[in-house]
């Protein structure tokens, strides 16, 4: 089931297509909140710190993945609004390609690296068996989540953000349940929910390609179609590549931090643990708004329909603040309540202190998130892919004035800003100082297929 974007309010529209992906993300973050709670409350509060020194390194790899996979689906959606689906059809088979590539090779490293990085980390000694047998099982599913958020990126990137959130749900239950068996029964510990989050990662990404195949007819290829191409998969690379190392240098000022915060003993890594998980849970709303803004903008200038990716552009950010000043005041007022979630608040108080200031002081930071998941992992790498520069000719980067949001801004939001330039090349309109019906040397994306819709001159 696919969906078109180019048509419709766009406040409405970005705000459904979130909602979706919110939920998705929020079960996709109760693989680890579960496992967190879980071991909290019933093997303890070393257990709780184990798992919770290996969070930012986690984020590290697996927040790599995931960005790579989104932005894979940013060329595919562009190419959904253009109605090219032989050229679609060839990304997602080379995106294919490269995800079996990258999966193995993170895989192989990240498992063989466990101990060192966990040594690396400063983890405190009392914790750092269960961290690295944790974080190791936990690497080895690096393929399955792939798989699943490969799937569920192309679900998107065709209008489908419902789907991949019905499986979820139904893995997130299977999760917990999983937990709950291998930790309590089988006193399992760490090692039991490491194992209970592989399972159910694989599970949600086996229905998830099953349903892709079976219901998305648009992607069912012929042996041409699947075959590898350098120029395309350069494409995918130079969208998934820096959205993926986007998400990785986000997560690198997290490792800094985790590091310092190791050297501090296993009370403090437990009380950053409970207050951080509450954190991710929070933002993935915010992360949300970007990702379906990427989808949305993909559609919409694959369609060359940029009146309507700047209307978007302001819809989205008022859902960002709005969302924000709601959840700082939901920390504000709930904060004792949620941590009580991930231990005892009442034999604990020295942790449940440090837990609540550390909430309230990220808690003030959320629209400037919001902005970055936004403009950052959105709107300026779906806008950078097929940007002329002046007179048609390659488009040339320049540092500070350039950067993300702001150049998305200036080139696709502010009224009358077309005259000066354009995000891409859009069919009968002036490509940044050209002179209107001049030729440009710069080719349009899909221009074989905006000819074959009457969208070229």
């Amino acid at each position: 089931m696919t969906k078109d974007l180019t048509s419709g309010n766009p406040f409405k529209i970005i705000l459904l297509f979130t909602l979706p992906l919110m939920l998705g993300n929020l079960f996709q973050q109760f693989y680890s909140l579960a496992d967190t709670i879980i071991v909290g409350r019933f093997v303890g509060v070393n257990a709780l710190a184990a798992v919770g020194a290996t969070g930012s390194v986690n984020y590290l790899i697996l927040g790599f993945v995931i960005g790579m996979c989104n932005g894979f689906a940013i060329p595919i959606a562009q190419l959904f609004g253009a109605h090219d689906d032989s050229d679609l059809r060839r990304h997602v088979a080379n995106a294919t390609w490269l995800c079996i590539a990258w999966g193995v090779v993170l895989t192989v490293v990240t498992v063989a690296l466990t101990r060192p990085i966990m040594e690396l980390m400063q983890t405190p000694a009392d914790i750092i068996d269960g961290a690295s047998t944790y974080i190791g099982w936990i690497f080895a599913g690096i393929p399955f989540v792939f798989l699943y958020n490969m799937v569920s990126a192309i679900m998107r990137a065709l209008g489908d953000s419902k789907t991949p959130l019905y499986f979820l749900v139904l893995t997130s239950a299977v999760n917990i349940v999983l937990d709950l068996v291998l930790i309590i029964n089988f006193n399992m510990g760490v090692l039991g929910a490491a194992v209970a989050t592989d399972v159910s990662q694989a599970i949600s990404g086996v229905i998830s390609l099953i349903y892709l195949i079976k219901k998305f007819k648009i992607l069912h290829m012929t042996r041409d179609e699947w075959k590898y191409s350098r120029s395309t998969c350069r494409r995918l690379s130079a969208m998934g590549l820096p959205m993926g190392l986007q998400c990785t240098i986000t997560a690198v000022g997290g490792v800094i931090m985790q590091w310092a915060v190791n050297g501090l003993g296993s009370s403090v890594v437990a009380a950053i643990t409970a207050a951080g998980k509450t954190q991710n849970l929070l933002s993935c709303a915010l992360e949300s708004i970007g990702t379906a803004m990427a989808t949305y903008a993909g559609q919409n200038l694959g369609a060359a329909r940029l009146d309507r990716v700047r209307s978007g552009v302001k819809s989205s950010y008022i859902m960002v603040v709005a969302y924000s000043v709601l959840a700082f005041i939901a920390l504000h007022f709930g904060d004792v309540v949620i941590i009580g979630l991930f231990l005892d608040t009442k034999t604990e108080v020295e942790i449940v202190a440090m837990a609540r200031d550390y909430m309230f002081w990220n808690s003030l930071f959320f629209i400037p998130l919001g902005a970055l998941y936004h403009s950052g992992a959105g709107l300026f790498h779906t806008c950078h892919d097929g940007r002329c520069g002046r007179n048609g000719g390659a488009y040339r980067y320049r540092p500070g004035a350039d950067s993300g949001a702001g150049l998305f801004w200036r080139r696709a939001v502010q009224p009358g800003s077309l005259g000066g330039g354009l995000p891409v090349p859009v069919p009968g309109l002036p490509v940044d100082g050209q002179t209107p019906g001049k030729p440009s040397a710069c080719r349009p994306p899909y221009h074989a297929a905006q000819r074959g819709r009457g969208l070229t001159p």
